[in-house]
């Protein structure tokens, strides 16, 4: 009896040792990359990157354990951009996280099969991006950042803080925010009751981006609408001298901007949206298709105001506008 009973036992562990030993294998680690716009050392990417990393660690992703997470910084250069593209693709990674037009133009010629998840990214379905928002039918999908009618909304607010203004120039770079001049036609003819004429100015260059706004100076009771694109954004601290020297006021697209000296800024926030789409990353690692997943709008919205720069350019900032702001720099 007690041999049998010895072979038994042997037997039983036998069949439970392989269920621990495959239990026990460590997980394996998925590779993802993400393509920024713009520079390391700015500090709106370096929120971004935290906002990311935490929104994936709620959903039990964690680096170095179960995920890989590199990045790459283009600084608004097509030249970076198309290099970095063809390295991330050939290296074969689970999925790459796309920041800003021009990064996921590139992605969708470079490969059909990648997973591609964006963020802050403008009209990906008039860019051809995605097939549809709610059914994107390809290996790319995401979440986006501003519309058309954002167009209007910054007019609004510049003239609301700046009621003198009568010429309103949007800047911003063809290469890199091809759908400018689309919202411009869909925002149409500027209502009468705001008093201001809206012009576009593409620009190529920073020689070019000076001359436009010098030229913007040459008549009185101007402003400055700096459109948010990798071009734009990696010049800001040049738009803003410039718009201290010509003491224009302008508004950004993000909030933090101001906090750099910028007038005003109104937009999505970006950290928001960067988090949110840790959780699309999320599902295509699980198993779903980008094709499945409809691209996303944003949902948080933010008005920020600098005092004073409002006061070195003469505003007086109304109550109205002071009590709409989520955030204010005294």
């Amino acid at each position: 009896m007690r041999r049998r009973e010895f072979i038994t036992l042997l037997g039983g562990a036998a069949a439970v040792w392989p269920l621990g030993a495959r239990a026990q294998r460590p997980e394996r680690t998925r590779r993802i990359v993400f393509l920024h716009a713009l520079a390391e050392d700015d500090p709106e990417v370096q929120a971004r990157i935290e906002a990311f990393r935490r929104g994936l660690e709620t959903l039990g992703w964690t680096e170095n354990r179960n995920i890989k997470i590199e990045h790459r910084f283009s600084d608004g250069d097509l030249t970076r951009i198309q290099a970095y593209t063809m390295e991330l693709v050939s290296s074969a990674p689970d999925l790459i996280v796309a920041s800003s037009t021009p990064v996921v133009a590139a992605l969708k010629q470079a490969t059909r099969t990648t997973p591609v998840v964006f963020s802050v990214v403008n009209d990906p379905l008039g860019q051809g991006f995605v097939a549809s928002l709610a059914h994107p039918g390809g290996n790319i999908t995401g979440f986006t950042f501003v519309e058309f009618t954002m167009v209007g909304k910054w007019l609004e607010m510049l003239k609301e803080i700046a009621p003198s203004v009568r010429r309103v120039m949007l800047i911003f770079n063809p290469q890199t925010a091809p759908h400018y001049h689309i919202y411009l036609r869909e925002f149409g003819a500027v209502p009468a009751t705001l008093a201001a004429e809206l012009t576009a100015a593409p620009v190529h260059d920073e020689a070019e981006l000076e001359a436009r706004v010098a030229a913007l100076a040459r008549e009185p009771a101007g402003g400055l609408i700096a459109a948010p694109d990798p071009f734009i954004n990696t010049r800001r601290a040049l738009i803003m001298a410039l718009a201290k020297r010509y003491g224009f006021p302008a508004i950004y697209g993000f909030r933090r901007y101001v906090t750099e000296g910028a007038l005003m800024s109104y937009g999505p926030d970006t950290a928001d949206i960067v988090r949110r789409s840790a959780s699309y990353v999320d599902r295509i690692l699980k198993g779903e298709k980008p094709a499945d997943l409809p691209v996303q709008a944003p949902t948080k919205y933010e008005l920020a105001i600098n005092l004073q720069t409002a006061k070195a350019l003469g505003l007086t900032v109304p109550p109205s506008l002071l009590a709409r702001a989520d955030e204010v720099i005294e």
